[in-house]
């Protein structure tokens, strides 16, 4: 794992988050001495349209019957 020490960081930030996305994570010194890690975050795998159905008793039937009554309220 690399560390940067802060001037450096400064310097060379979007190689810095080059070098965590490839290897994972950096470490930056700050001047005090305190060790930060810089790792990138882990993206969902999912798309945030998937989402679990929802189980009910409703029939084919139902569905249609409640339509038909919504449209025949607007018309």
């Amino acid at each position: 794992m690399t560390t940067y020490s802060y001037s450096e960081a400064r310097e060379r930030l979007s190689t810095l988050l080059e070098r965590a996305l490839m290897e994972g994570q950096v470490k930056l010194r700050s001047r005090d001495g305190r060790v930060f890690i810089i790792r990138p975050e882990k993206l969902p795998k999912t798309s945030p349209f998937d989402v679990r159905s929802v189980k009910l008793p409703i029939s084919k039937a139902d569905i249609l019957d409640a339509i038909h009554e919504s449209r025949a309220r607007f018309s």
